[in-house]
């Protein structure tokens, strides 16, 4: 029989020690911590997430923009809504590793990532930046990818330091389109 619906805590019969925590439930995250997704190896042809995206629709990769040699992909687990990732199609794993044409084409798409986020959720700051190689920091270390993270005063909270949960008012594919919406014609 189920309780009447009241303000009070319920008590529920378990196992545990009953606290005054509430609960948010994230089960999506559990495929992150699993590593679903992440490469076997480091081949292109090991089940590499980058080389596999460009394959897939613009709506089912999440690809917000694609370019001649590189692509602006949200981030399936961002640290912030809006979380793009600059990726050559090309799978490498250093920037020192691309030619002049993708490293044009990257500083591009990251300054044409920054003017979509800023128009689409008047971001007020930005994180850009690379991790190369596993040591720091890198998931998926063997295919260059470049964090374009928007920032808004006050979005740092006690979620992720203490509760290690983000929390993300708009669902990916709502994200890529509204970005897609904003992002620049070719210069």
């Amino acid at each position: 029989m189920l309780a009447a619906m009241s303000d009070e805590p319920q008590p529920q019969d378990g196992t545990g020690v009953p606290d005054a925590f509430e609960r948010l439930w994230t089960p999506h995250r559990m495929a992150y911590i699993k590593g679903e997704n992440k490469p076997t190896g480091s081949g292109p042809e090991d089940g590499c997430p980058f080389c596999d995206i460009p394959k897939l629709s613009d709506e089912d990769g999440l690809i917000v923009a694609r370019g001649r040699w590189v692509y602006a992909v949200l981030n399936l687990y961002p640290y912030n809504s809006g979380h793009l990732l600059i990726c050559p199609y090309r799978h490498v794993p250093d920037y020192t590793d691309l030619d002049g044409d993708e490293t044009a084409e990257l500083a591009g798409f990251t300054q044409r990532g920054l003017t979509a986020l800023r128009k689409a959720s008047g971001a007020h700051g930005f994180n850009v930046g690379m991790n190369l190689g596993v040591v720091a920091g890198a998931g998926i270390a063997a295919h260059l990818h470049q964090h374009v993270v928007p920032r808004w005063g006050g979005d740092t909270n006690f979620m992720p330091v203490v509760g290690r949960t983000r929390v993300l008012p708009q669902l990916l594919r709502d994200t890529r389109s509204l970005l897609a919406g904003c992002w620049p014609a070719d210069a």
